[in-house]
């Protein structure tokens, strides 16, 4: 099974006119929310900072965007950039994982997970990071709590872990876990995995879509299947890739052959998949949910 692209792809250029994005835009978070789409996406522009913009759209694939960003650095933690949104709807309420990429206290190159709520999709508080000193990111909230507690994904070099906390400031060590690692013999996956969009909950499991790449560097999309109460359980885990790097734009840009996902949002029974192509340009791909689901089970 493959993912099918858009034929308006890709559906989020650079800006030129715009100089906070107007070199690359990609690795975008969407949602579906009262009959629209709404996209966070990472940009660079002039000087190479990232910040984080926002957009919306009535079909997915044609889009407004607000002229100034919505998320910027604002400290030593960040000064280098805000990274790879990923917003998760949960009790009516938003939340984002982000990567703040700045300096430590030792003025240290570093990367650290964070997460930020909002009430109205623009206004962003921070909460604060999930661990600090370490490289972790590809963080995002499950789209409910289990067992009275917020579930978080993220990644620990090379593997795919679940943290579990009670008020998204206190993530207790002894509360985390690898439930994912990269096959040394499965090629595409076998060097690091991490986690895409928050995953979709079906009768049969949380489907769940990752990227990961190989000793070529050249990053893929795939699924598997976690249990619904459990999600530290993988139910199944399909051998093949469901997206890979084809296109020119997905071969050649700022960072070549990657495709990475931040977002799969079903609407009308139709998995949108958003991604970053080459860490320069956003693409579109779907798939029909039954699709999918009868992949992660049995592929």
């Amino acid at each position: 099974m493959r993912l099918q692209r858009h034929e308006a792809n890709p559906i989020l250029l650079p800006d030129p006119a715009t100089p906070w994005e107007a070199f690359n835009v990609y690795n975008p978070s969407v949602i579906h929310r009262d009959g629209l789409f709404h996209m966070w996406y990472r940009a660079q522009g002039v000087d190479r900072i990232s910040r984080i913009g926002y957009a919306v759209s009535a079909d997915g694939v044609r889009w407004n965007r607000l002229r100034q960003p919505v998320l910027e650095p604002k400290g030593a933690i960040d000064r280098q950039g805000v990274e790879d949104p990923r917003v998760t709807e949960l009790d009516g309420t938003f939340y984002m994982g982000y990567t703040a990429f700045g300096t430590n206290g030792n003025r240290e190159q570093s990367t650290t997970p964070m997460f930020a709520r909002s009430d109205n999709l623009i206004s962003w508080e921070p909460i604060g990071p999930m661990v600090r000193g370490e490289d972790n990111k590809d963080h995002f909230l499950l789209p409910a709590k289990l067992g009275g507690r917020f579930v978080a994904f993220h990644r620990r070099p090379p593997s795919i872990w679940l943290a579990e906390s009670d008020d998204l400031v206190h993530w207790p060590e002894e509360d985390m876990q690898s439930i994912m690692s990269p096959r040394p013999e499965n090629g595409w996956d076998s060097k690091r995995v991490g986690g895409n969009g928050p995953p979709i909950e079906t009768e049969h499991g949380w489907v769940t879509l990752y990227h990961a790449y190989d000793e070529k560097r050249i990053y893929r999309i795939g699924v598997c299947l976690l249990d619904l109460e459990n999600p530290a359980v993988v139910i199944n885990r399909p051998k093949e890739p469901i997206l890979e790097p084809e296109e020119e734009w997905e071969l050649e840009g700022d960072v070549p052959n990657v495709v990475f996902s931040a977002a799969n949002p079903v609407v009308d029974g139709t998995v949108y998949v958003y991604y970053g192509a080459a860490d320069h340009v956003i693409g579109l791909a779907t798939v029909p949910l039954d699709d999918i689901i009868e992949f992660a089970r049995f592929g």
